[in-house]
């Protein structure tokens, strides 16, 4: 329990209330228990004086003064009687315990006397409240004494002693001294006894309060505080333990509340935050690959002019060429040297026709002639025109396709096309010795072509070789128009970029996986229905 905390304030409070409260409670309750015994005391005094009014009234009567004595003596012996003594109506002690005072005179003046004698006639009754008097005697004992006036009685004037009542009414006055030792001794007694009462009391009150204060404020505070702190620093799971239906309850429930809605408000802040940093991706990825596109289409129509420029520049020559190098062989005897000669200008003029015309069909524009047809059909007819150069080479062609798939929108031709590209590629990674594996399979779920459109249904062709793999600087170049990794002679670079836009037209996509020296998978999706941009979708082909 710190000094300056709740706690401490609240059971030090408490404390010195109660201290107050039990010191204005035990005060008077003990000035009235010595009121009591002082008035008890008075009263003892009041009747023992009557007693020993009535025993020495035959003694007197007699004129017997030694049974006065006696009588006066044997009072005296009591405890706690100090002294008694008898004045006669001069003032003159003529009875005593004391002995040594019996003769002397009293001054009227005195403190006993005074009360009788403040005026000129002297009072013939004294009250009851008036008789005692309480003084300190000179040894520091206090003392009350009683006075009570002996009367004069008509047997007492028959006797030769007295004159008659009416004359001589009062013979005389009783005063017994009584010690006030025991009386103060038990006050004391009370007194320190009432305290260490009202002390334990305090004591206990205030360790009873510090345990209810600590279970009932200090410690649902301290779970408040420790709350406070651990939400001060993130720690927003944490929840205060709410211990009962009262205020310190019904504050905890509160502020769990608050914590909850502080929890529920930060996970949709991260939410929101993971959406939009989510939404930004995907635009900046849609900016990008539509950067991309609108660079490539740039360059597709750059080169697209290019080829169908230098097609018709040079197609011209080279048909000329051709013709009076076919005429001129004609003439010539074969195994001659220069048969051999014209035969390889024939060859070679031949390529670059074939290679011009292919710049033509890439440069010209087409629109696919679709209709619902057997992809798997297609994929066989175009594997029969490719299959025997594989088996020259030792080459496996394996078709694995599934039954039953569902009629394709497509243009035959060209998607025949695209994936004779694609076997014929594969021959050429593998040269000699290898396996080329076509699958076809309905897509287990929707897929988009492209990122922002709508996933719809469709069906998958996968070819897959065992050649020498592309390296992955090369996979995003692929299917750029006249890139190409073979050999000169070997290729133009420009039959996966003409497959990639038949895909394309078509609302597909390829993608492409590779590994160096193990092989490389191309897949190609093709939507099943007609996409809803396909009137008139133009595409870019190859012969």
């Amino acid at each position: 329990m710190r000094p300056g905390s709740l706690h401490f304030k609240i059971v030090l409070y408490l404390t010195i209330a109660l201290t107050v409260a039990m010191v204005l409670f035990t005060v008077p309750v003990i000035r009235h228990q010595r009121e009591k015994l002082l008035e008890e005391a008075a009263g003892h005094i009041a009747r023992l004086s009557d007693v020993i009014t009535r025993s020495t009234r035959f003694a007197m009567l007699i004129n017997q003064p030694l049974y006065v004595d006696q009588i006066i003596h044997d009072v005296g012996n009591q405890a706690d009687i100090a002294k008694v003594r008898i004045f006669s109506k001069q003032g003159r002690i003529i009875h005593s315990t004391y002995l040594l005072e019996i003769g002397q005179t009293v001054d009227r003046k005195a403190e006993g006397c005074f009360h009788c004698h403040q005026e000129e006639k002297p009072l013939l009754q004294i009250p009851t409240a008036g008789r005692a008097r309480i003084f300190t005697a000179p040894d520091g004992n206090r003392l009350l004494a009683s006075m009570d006036v002996i009367r004069n009685e008509p047997a007492c004037a028959s006797s030769t002693c007295h004159e008659s009542p009416a004359r001589q009414p009062v013979l005389g006055v009783l005063d017994i001294v009584y010690s006030l030792a025991e009386i103060d001794r038990t006050v004391r007694r009370n007194t320190i006894t009432m305290a260490g009462f009202a002390l334990g009391f305090v004591i206990v009150a205030a360790f009873c309060a510090s345990f209810f204060v600590h279970r009932m404020v200090h410690r649902p505070l301290r779970d408040l505080e420790n709350g406070a702190r651990r939400i001060s620093s993130g720690d927003l799971e944490h929840a205060i333990p709410a211990g009962g239906t009262d205020e310190f309850g019904q504050l905890a429930a509160s502020f769990n509340a608050m914590t909850a809605a502080l929890r529920e408000s930060q996970r949709e802040l991260r939410d929101w935050a993971h959406v939009l940093e989510k939404k930004v991706e995907e635009r900046s990825q849609k900016l990008l690959i539509a950067e991309l596109g609108a660079a490539r289409r740039e360059k597709l129509a750059s080169v697209g002019l290019l080829a169908a420029g230098i097609a018709h520049e040079l197609n011209n020559p080279l048909t000329g060429i051709l013709t009076f190098s076919s005429l001129l062989r004609k003439k010539l005897a074969d195994g001659t040297q220069d048969a051999e000669d014209l035969d390889l200008v024939i060859q070679e003029t031949k390529r670059c026709s074939t290679i011009i015309r292919r710049l033509l069909d890439f440069a010209r524009e087409k629109t696919p002639e679709k209709k619902y047809a057997d992809l798997n059909r297609v994929i066989e007819d175009a594997v029969r025109l490719v299959e025997r150069p594989a088996h020259l080479h030792d080459i496996e062609i394996v078709l694995d396709l599934a039954p039953g798939l569902p009629p394709v929108w497509i243009d035959e031709d060209l998607i025949k096309q695209v994936i004779i590209n694609m076997v014929v590629n594969a021959q050429h990674a593998i040269e000699d010795r290898g396996s080329i594996t076509l699958r076809s399979r309905p897509c287990p779920d929707p897929r988009s072509p492209e990122p922002g459109l709508p996933a719809v249904p469709m069906i998958e062709i996968a070819i897959t070789d065992t050649g020498c793999g592309i390296p992955a600087q090369n996979l995003q170049r692929i299917f750029d128009p006249f890139f190409t990794t073979k050999g000169v002679g070997q290729g133009t670079g420009l039959g996966l970029s003409v497959s990639h836009g038949i895909v394309k037209a078509h609302g597909g996509a390829i993608e492409v996986e590779s590994t160096l020296s193990e092989g490389s998978t191309f897949r190609i999706f093709l939507p099943i229905g007609a996409p809803a941009n396909d009137a008139g979708a133009p595409s870019r082909s190859t012969a």
